[in-house]
C-alpha cells in the first residue's frame, strides 16, 4: 500500500487531501511512522525522529496513529491477496508477498502481469486507496520491484533480466544492507550491487563475516529461493512505551510496569494465547537496556500472575538516574492456559478471567496528561452539536477539533474545554469511496471501509 497511514488519514479527512501529512508518536522521543508523499517532499521519511521531521515541514499535519481502522482496511486487502493464492505472507499491516503459482493465479508473465493490474484495481474499489505491485520470480525481487513501481504503479522483473537490472542499483537496495553495512562497503571501494559479484564472494566473507558476506553475494546473483510462508506463528507478545520525560520515582515506574503487564494481558486474550515466561524490559536514562525474565510452572494469561511476576522482576532492576522506556512481553506461547497457577496470585478473585482494569491509582503529576491523552491528533470526535469530527490538537486545557468527515467539504474549526461534556470519543466513520455507478464491493457489498469499535 501507497504511503498506506497518511493514505488513510487523508481519505477521511478532506481538509487534508493533497497536503503534507505526517503520522507517528508526536511526543520528543516519537518516530514518524509514515509520511503521505507531499511530506516526503521536504525529506520526511519513516524511522525519522519526529522533532526532525516537524524541522523539515513545520506545516504538515501531525497525527497519531489511529491502529486499529488501519487493521480493518488491511483486513480487506489481505482477503483480496487469499482470494488469489493460499500462500499469503504478511509482513506488516501494509505489506505481503503472495505466491501467485500456488494459487493457479498466475503461471507465466503474461499471467501475471494480468493478475497484478487487476489486484490493483480491486484494491482501489475496495478500499478507495492505491498499492503498487512487484511481480518477479522471488521474494527478494519481488520487493524490489514493488519499491520501484511506487507510488501507484506496477512493475514485473522478467526472468533472465535480473542480474542486468541489479547491477547498477545501490548496495543498499538490498535486504539487510543498512548504513553500517552500506558504508562498510563503500570504504572498501563497493557502492553497486554489480561492484559487490565483481568483488567475488571470498572478499564479501572477509569483510562482512562468513553468514553476512555468503548471504550478500547470493542476493547480488539474484538467488532467492525463500519460499512464501502462509502463517508466522508468534513467539511472543510484548508491549512497550517510551517516555518523553525520564521517570525517576520509583512508584511510578511500578505503576507504569502494572499498567503494561495488563495491556500484555488484553493483547494475549485478544490473540487467544498464554504464556509462561515473563520478560520486563527497561531502558535507562544512559541508554543501556536490560531485560529481565522468569518462567512459571505453566501458561497463563492471568493479569494478576504476569503483574506480581512483572513486579518481582522490576525488584531487581537499578533505575537510579531514571527510565526512559519500559516493556512488558510474554513467550513459551501456548493456546491454552494452566489453571493452578491462579493460586500464584495474592488474595483471592472471584473471577479468575474478569475484565483486566487499569491501576487504580493514578499518581497527582500524572493526570494532566492523561487529560491530554484522551484526544490524540487525528483521532475520531463527535461533538453533541456539531456532530463528528477529528481533533487537530490540544493542549492548556483546549482541544480543537475540525468538523468533517470522508464525504464531506473541508469542515469548520472549533475549540473546546478537554472536558466539554458535549465531546467525546468517537469510533472512525467509513471511507468513502469513489466508483463508477452501480458498481459494488465484494460479496456484494458497497465497498465502504469501516471500524465498529474504538481504535486504540
Amino acid at each position: 500500500m501507497d504511503a498506506f497511514f497518511a493514505s488513510v488519514e487523508q481519505a477521511s479527512k478532506p481538509s487534508l487531501r493533497g497536503k503534507a501529512v505526517v503520522v507517528g508518536g508526536l511526543g520528543p522521543r516519537g518516530v514518524v511512522a509514515t509520511a503521505s508523499y507531499e511530506a516526503r517532499v521536504f525529506g520526511v521519511h519513516s524511522a525519522m525522529p519526529m522533532g526532525q521531521a516537524r524541522r523539515l515541514a513545520p506545516n504538515a499535519a501531525y497525527l497519531v496513529p489511529r491502529f486499529g481502522f488501519y487493521k480493518a482496511i488491511s483486513e480487506r486487502v489481505m482477503e483480496l491477496l487469499r482470494a488469489l493464492s493460499p500462500l499469503v505472507e504478511p509482513l506488516s499491516l501494509d505489506e505481503a508477498f503472495v505466491d501467485l503459482e500456488a494459487g493457479g493465479a498466475a503461471w507465466d508473465e503474461q499471467s501475471a502481469r494480468l493478475v497484478g493490474a487487476r489486484l490493483r484495481a480491486d484494491i482501489r474499489a475496495v478500499t478507495g486507496l492505491t498499492g503498487s505491485v512487484g511481480l518477479a520470480a522471488s521474494k527478494m525481487l519481488a520487493k524490489i520491484a514493488s519499491e520501484q513501481a511506487k507510488p501507484d504503479g506496477l512493475v514485473v522483473i522478467e526472468p533472465g533480466t535480473e542480474r542486468a537490472m541489479l547491477g547498477p542499483m545501490s548496495v543498499r537496495t538490498l535486504p539487510g544492507v543498512g548504513p553500517a553495512t552500506g558504508d562498510h562497503l563503500r570504504r572498501a571501494g563497493i557502492t553497486t550491487i554489480e561492484e559487490i559479484v565483481e568483488a567475488g564472494e571470498d572478499e564479501l566473507v572477509r569483510l562482512l563475516g562468513k553468514s553476512h558476506g555468503h548471504g550478500l553475494y547470493a542476493m547480488a546473483l539474484a538467488r532467492d529461493d525463500r519460499p512464501v510462508v502462509a502463517e508466522r506463528e508468534a513467539k511472543s507478545v510484548s508491549v512497550e512505551d517510551t517516555y518523553d520525560v525520564d521517570i525517576h520515582d520509583r512508584v511510578r515506574v511500578g505503576l507504569e510496569v502494572q499498567r503494561l503487564a495488563d495491556r500484555c494481558v488484553r493483547r494475549l486474550r485478544g490473540a487467544g494465547l498464554s504464556g509462561r515466561t515473563i520478560v520486563l524490559k527497561v531502558r535507562r536514562y544512559d541508554f543501556s537496556t536490560l531485560t529481565r525474565s522468569e518462567t512459571l510452572r505453566g501458561p497463563t494469561d492471568d493479569p494478576a500472575v504476569i503483574r506480581e511476576a512483572a513486579a518481582r522482576l522490576l525488584d531487581s532492576v537499578d533505575t537510579t538516574g531514571g527510565v526512559r522506556l519500559l516493556g512488558v512481553g510474554v513467550s513459551g506461547l501456548a493456546d491454552y492456559t494452566q489453571e493452578d497457577l491462579f493460586a500464584q496470585a495474592a488474595g483471592e478473585r472471584a473471577e479468575v478471567r474478569g475484565p483486566v482494569e487499569e491501576p487504580a491509582v493514578v499518581p497527582a503529576e500524572e493526570q494532566p496528561a492523561l487529560a491530554e491523552r484522551r484526544w490524540p491528533a487525528g483521532h475520531d470526535v463527535r461533538h453533541a452539536a456539531f456532530g463528528h469530527g477529528w481533533v487537530q490538537g490540544s493542549g492548556l486545557g483546549r482541544v480543537t477539533v475540525r468538523f468533517e468527515t470522508p464525504g464531506s467539504e473541508p469542515g469548520r474549526v472549533r475549540t473546546f474545554r478537554v472536558d466539554d461534556p458535549d465531546l467525546e470519543p468517537a469510533d472512525p466513520l467509513p471511507l468513502v469511496l469513489s466508483r463508477p455507478e452501480g458498481s459494488r464491493g465484494p460479496e456484494g457489498g458497497s465497498g465502504a471501509v469501516g471500524l465498529r469499535s474504538a481504535a486504540p
